[in-house]
């Protein structure tokens, strides 16, 4: 009886045994299963070069099988940030290095040599890019950030040549040996040294202006766009009547109650400092021209007023 015993103790033991291995080897084959494909799909990506991150582990703490989840490749986001940060500098190099060719050709890009001289093709260079920039600009209200870049990095790029505008002086050099030679040296020309750092304080400042247009009390709609009100809490006043010629003009629209009184003060603010910076503008202008020696045939072409 005790053999028997034993032998059923045996059989019982051994097929405990074989059902924890089976158990184990079930468990290793998924966990070996998964770790190949996850393997066999890194390899493969790899070979076809794709930014996949290491698969993750396909099981849980508690041995049960999970799904595998990739991780967010760093070095591919990084990489193709640097692409297109790259990108964006190429582009500007060919766009700088197409504006300074118009301008040493003269506004003749066919080269025959029918250009105009390099004075008149900056001037004509930054008028348009004036009428680019604030061309659209009906409304008070931010410039957009791109077009702000625009203009503060195209107006480096046409007045850098003032760098290089430059005036002879004599001055006295002296020598090692103690003897002194009257000599031209070159200094910029003392106009931009004065005027262009005014002009660009001047020009931060209507920027500044512009910024200031955030929270404000006021709107515009189209002309012609019948909308009486928006909300329950404001109406529209009446339209203001503008020429015909200047439709396409968007139309001022202010509350029924009409402004604050904080409102009112700093749009008043703001005109009396745009006016200030119209009228130190306009005064480089004719300082500017009052000391360009004109030939008179030119004058004496201009219409008579």
């Amino acid at each position: 009886m005790e053999s028997v015993a034993e032998r059923s103790k045996m059989k019982d033991g051994s097929e405990l045994v074989s059902d924890d291995s089976v158990t184990e080897s079930r468990k290793s084959s998924r966990s070996s299963s998964c770790d190949s494909r996850s393997s066999s799909d890194n390899s493969s990506s790899a070979q076809l070069g794709w930014p996949i991150g290491k698969a993750a582990n396909c099981l849980g703490n508690d041995g049960s099988e999970g799904k595998c989840k990739p991780t967010l490749n760093v070095e591919s986001c990084d990489d193709d940030s640097k692409l297109k940060k790259h990108g964006s500098i190429v582009s500007e190099m060919e766009m700088m290095k197409e504006r300074f060719a118009k301008l040493l050709l003269g506004e003749d890009m066919s080269g025959s040599g029918k250009g105009v001289c390099p004075a008149l093709a900056i001037s004509n260079a930054i008028t348009n890019l004036c009428a680019t920039v604030f061309g659209q600009l009906w409304r008070l209200e931010p410039l957009p950030p791109e077009k702000k870049t625009m203009w503060r990095r195209e107006m480096e790029w046409l007045l850098c040549v003032s760098d290089y505008i430059v005036e002879l002086i004599p001055s006295w050099q002296t020598f090692p040996d103690g003897s002194r030679l009257e000599v031209m040296t070159s200094r910029p020309r003392s106009d931009l040294i004065i005027n262009l750092p005014a002009l660009r304080k001047l020009d931060n400042m209507l920027l500044e202006i512009l910024d200031g247009f955030t929270d404000t009390e006021f709107w515009y709609v189209d002309q012609g766009v019948i909308a009486p009100e928006t909300d329950g809490s404001v109406s529209f006043q009446k339209a203001i009547q503008r020429q015909d010629d200047k439709w396409w003009l968007p139309v001022p629209r202010v509350p029924s109650g009409g402004l604050s009184e904080g409102m009112r003060k700093q749009l008043s603010y703001k005109r009396e400092c745009a006016s200030q910076i119209l009228k130190a503008a306009m005064a480089i202008n004719s300082i500017a021209l009052a000391e360009m020696e004109v030939p008179d045939s030119y004058l004496e072409t201009l219409p008579k007023v």
